[in-house]
């Protein structure tokens, strides 16, 4: 994994899989959830992330199963999707610290010399 940001799909499928393994419609579902309706992943996209996120060794299979005469896989995050994913966390927090501190910084008041033109 290298030291880019995460793209937003890879970031919120390691996120829905951070606390328990997960099939693909749970998956969407629980993207929909974390992003509150922002992003809806489609079918397609879903399973091409996952095959790139397989390949990355940032999740695995966690089993398969069968539900209603359909094969079902279960994907949960591995080691290097956990680290990959704090990683991503702590850059998030340092950025949105920046943010903060400029943000409040630019609305503190300016001291003013006497006659100074306002």
């Amino acid at each position: 994994m290298s030291d880019r940001p995460l793209q937003e799909p890879t970031l919120l499928l390691l996120t829905a899989l951070a606390d328990e393994p997960r099939h693909g419609y749970g998956l969407i579902q629980e993207i929909d959830a974390i992003s509150r309706g922002r992003v809806r992943m489609r079918t397609g996209t879903l399973y091409g992330a996952l095959d790139r996120l397989l390949g990355q060794g940032l999740i695995r299979v966690e089993r398969e199963e069968v539900v209603d005469g359909r094969a079902r896989k279960v994907y949960a995050l591995a080691e290097a999707g956990r680290i990959a994913l704090a990683a991503e966390a702590e850059r998030l927090r340092a950025v949105v610290a920046e943010a903060e501190r400029r943000l409040a910084a630019r609305h503190t008041p300016v001291a003013r010399t006497k006659g100074a033109l306002a």
